[in-house]
């Protein structure tokens, strides 16, 4: 069933300036009833497991299955000071991963830096990959351990913080390199 919602949320974003849309779903018979239950105009249904949901209006999406207010990211923090706290964010780990590849024997250790996307390879161990995201004024994340993660700069806390979990950039970072490498670091600048 989370799953559902997830995909329900994807939709619903996905369409929420459109009046149809189509797609295919696989679903069970409960799953129809709860997308069905939500949108205005009854889908299309077909009693085998393979349903095809087409031209269906969009309407709305109760309360709690609706995602956070988005942020117009524009208006919080300018586009050139954003520019400045990745670019300077991103240099420093670029750096400190270096420094920290050269204290580490691990096998295909590689940092990358081209095109504004930080690549991290831990050989057998994953691959992190760190980027800008200019307009959601972000830096995303990558990770072999956490999956994607969604950093916004935090003026209180002076850090990258995702907003689901409250999780420090560079504090995730360090936790996570540290059990996969076996080896602590030190990311912060100072």
């Amino acid at each position: 069933m989370a799953k559902l919602v997830q995909l329900t949320r994807t939709v619903c974003r996905s369409v929420k300036h459109q009046s149809s849309f189509t797609f295919q779903l696989q679903s069970r018979r409960s799953s129809f009833y709860f997308l069905n239950k939500y949108f205005t105009k009854p889908w299309n249904y077909s009693p085998n497991p393979r349903v095809s949901f087409t031209s269906c209006s969009y309407s709305s999406v109760t309360e709690e299955f609706q995602s956070p207010t988005t942020i117009d990211y524009r208006f919080v923090l300018p586009e050139e000071n954003y520019h400045m706290l990745a670019n300077s964010t991103i240099h420093d780990l670029l750096e400190k991963l270096e420094e920290y590849g050269d204290s580490v024997e691990i096998d295909g250790f590689d940092v990358d830096y081209g095109n504004e996307v930080l690549t991290l390879k831990l050989g057998n161990l994953g691959t992190y990959v760190i980027n800008k995201q200019t307009p959601n004024r972000q830096i995303w994340m990558s990770s072999p351990l956490s999956g994607p993660s969604r950093f916004d700069w935090d003026k209180n806390a002076q850090a990258w913080i995702y907003r689901r979990t409250k999780g420090n950039l560079i504090k995730v970072l360090e936790t996570e390199l540290e059990q996969l490498c076996g080896k602590s670091i030190n990311l912060s600048s100072a």
